[in-house]
């Protein structure tokens, strides 16, 4: 990956950028998800807001120096705001990145302009995390590692399982985006840091604590994260609830156009 990249507490974090001008998104996605999974979102945000996608580790191109915790990542969330001079961004977390947004919005209120939660119900086991967790773990690490993520058959599988009943457009080169990133030095033995942690979340009473303006979003064929799992999560947030047809898990690549009206609605 060629870059942008940013240090942000020592840690060398890539990011993508889309706009000049209007309110700051900072978009935060979830586990395996490299920043390039937002592009379409970006590029419709980008007309109208400052739009900012980073990888967080061991996701995507950012260095692999972990912990690989909600507490660390919701810091290098913030860092990486400082880093840049984003002011009060609105924060939209996919999947495992909701739990960080949500973590921000509570920890530091003043510093956000709102929440999206998107295919996400923050919480600690809420959602399977990504196709791979259930191969990668002991005994067999490494040998399982190195099989799942040199298989284009298993990502094929993966990807169709969380994407919906529209058309998938799985090429070679769209698979092959998933599959680099695990080629990056250190990822092998993050993902095994990472993986001991299991499912990661925020709890009930966090989700009860947001005061910020707040919105859900959801694929309304999601079997990663049910759809009632995000109504719940809606519920506990006194939040409004979006569900986006046809879409599985990956709502930001099977239905770009209406996640990006969806996040606009709530960015101002």
């Amino acid at each position: 990956y060629a870059g942008p990249f940013v240090r942000v507490d020592g840690t060398l974090v890539a990011y993508r950028k889309w706009g000049a001008h209007g309110t700051p998104v900072v978009l935060v996605s979830g586990f395996i998800e490299p920043s390039w999974v937002w592009n379409d979102v970006g590029r419709i945000l980008g007309r109208t807001h400052r739009v900012y996608a980073l990888d967080l580790p061991p996701f995507g191109y950012s260095e692999r120096r972990g912990p690989y915790t909600i507490a660390h990542w919701t810091q290098l969330v913030e860092g990486f705001e400082t880093a840049l001079g984003i002011e009060r961004p609105l924060l939209v977390g996919h999947s495992l990145g909701a739990a960080v947004v949500v973590s921000a919005a509570v920890q530091s209120p003043r510093r956000t302009r709102g929440i999206v939660l998107l295919d996400g119900d923050a919480l600690p086991g809420g959602g399977r995390p990504g196709f791979l967790t259930d191969l990668l773990v002991p005994p067999w690490y490494t040998s399982a590692y190195r099989l799942v993520t040199g298989s284009d058959w298993i990502f094929r599988r993966g990807l169709r399982s969380a994407w919906g009943s529209g058309p998938p457009p799985f090429t070679d080169a769209f698979v092959d985006a998933w599959q680099r990133p695990f080629r990056v030095s250190g990822t092998a033995a993050a993902f095994r840091s990472m993986l001991g942690d299991g499912v990661q979340g925020v709890s009930t009473g966090t989700l009860a604590r947001v005061a910020v303006p707040r919105l859900v979003v959801w694929g309304g064929e999601d079997h990663v994260d049910s759809v009632a799992a995000g109504r719940r999560t809606a519920a506990v947030l006194h939040s409004r609830f979006v569900e986006i047809p046809r879409a599985g898990h990956l709502s930001m690549l099977a239905a770009p156009a209406a996640v990006a009206t969806a996040i606009d609605s709530r960015a101002g």
